[in-house]
């Protein structure tokens, strides 16, 4: 398999992880509130819960959720009342050093299961094992080669959003700042919740 074949799949993988949404505004939020070294266990959460959605999708596992409605209603319902929870306690937050109500960053089982539950994440990693299975021979090699992709382009495009956070902490000041801040960062993962049911 040579460069040429991958360079699909590359760009594609980059662009999905880069692009704003739930993952990436929590990982600003917390490279604002908790710096880039407390918020790795979340991105590897998230990395490692993108990674291994999109092996099971390539090896058969998202057919069966994409199968079933029911399934999908109950997972988009439990991951959109849990973004609307983490939504909820940004948006009252203050400044890092102010008793904020993020006291600790989301770990490593919180990012793996904020994936885990997305409908719209099955979708997209369906949709790419399903676009580039032509480039593996198998399942089992198409399932390792977007895993791994996910998963790296993952941690690299939520680090340069947790960096992006951590270098806005240095420029806010007051606390109407943050606030303003923290209500932005809420409004966008409510936005991407709001998207998670839209057809």
């Amino acid at each position: 398999m040579s460069l040429r074949d991958c360079l699909p799949l590359i760009v594609f993988v980059i662009v999905a992880t880069a692009t704003p949404g739930g993952a990436t505004a929590l990982a600003t939020a917390s490279g604002a509130h908790f710096g880039y070294r407390r918020s790795v266990p979340y991105m590897m959460g998230i990395a490692a819960g993108l990674g291994t959605m999109a092996a099971a999708a390539a090896a058969g596992l998202g057919g069966i959720v994409q199968a079933s409605p029911n399934l999908q209603s109950a997972l988009k319902l439990m991951g959109s009342l849990y973004l609307a929870w983490l939504a909820w306690r940004i948006a009252r937050s203050a400044s890092p050093h102010a008793g904020s109500a993020l006291r600790k960053p989301i770990g490593f089982a919180g990012g793996v299961w904020m994936l885990w539950q997305n409908p719209k994440g099955w979708a997209m990693t369906l949709g790419a094992a399903a676009s580039f299975a032509v480039i593996a021979h198998g399942p089992m090699r198409l399932a390792a080669l977007l895993g791994i992709s996910f998963a790296v382009a993952a941690m690299a495009s939520l680090s340069l959003w947790c960096i992006a956070g951590l270098a806005l902490a240095r420029v806010l000041r007051s606390q109407g700042q943050w606030r303003c801040f923290n209500g932005v960062l809420a409004l966008l993962l409510v936005a991407s919740v709001v998207a998670m049911w839209l057809p």
